[in-house]
Formats: C-alpha cells, sequence, structure tokens
C-alpha cells in the first residue's frame, strides 16, 4: 500500500486517553495520528502480526534540504 492510499479510520477515545496519547506524542515530536499508527505497528511487529507489505512509516516533516554542488 503506498502512501497516496492510505486508510481513514474514525477512533473514539476517553478524553483522558486522548490527553495521555496527545502528551506523549507531542515529547515524541509526532501528532497523534503518527504516535496511534507507530504504537499500533509496534504491537503488530511484537506479536508476529504486521504484514511485510505495510512497508515502512511515511517521514514526516519537511523534506530535507538539496546538497550545493562542490
Amino acid at each position: 500500500m503506498s502512501g497516496a492510499e492510505r486508510k481513514q479510520v474514525l477512533l473514539r477515545l476517553d478524553p483522558a486517553v486522548h490527553e495521555a496519547l496527545a502528551r506523549w506524542a507531542s515529547d515524541e515530536l509526532r501528532s497523534a495520528n503518527a504516535q496511534i499508527e507507530f504504537l499500533l505497528r509496534r504491537a503488530l511487529a511484537e506479536a508476529g502480526r504486521l504484514p511485510d507489505a505495510a512497508g515502512p512509516l511515511p517521514r514526516r516533516g519537511r523534506p530535507p534540504k538539496p546538497r550545493p554542488p562542490e
């Protein structure tokens, strides 16, 4: 599945759980959504259930600056 084909999921959370998740995500410089995906992928990998087709986590943030020619 490529980045353009990402699925959207509605998730209902207890407000206290969401607040804790948002704080944790902020501590790791991620959005709450990216933190949820990170944690789900880690749990799937630990359980031996992460599909090979899942691919790496998408890179977030600004793309790197091009290097000046030498």
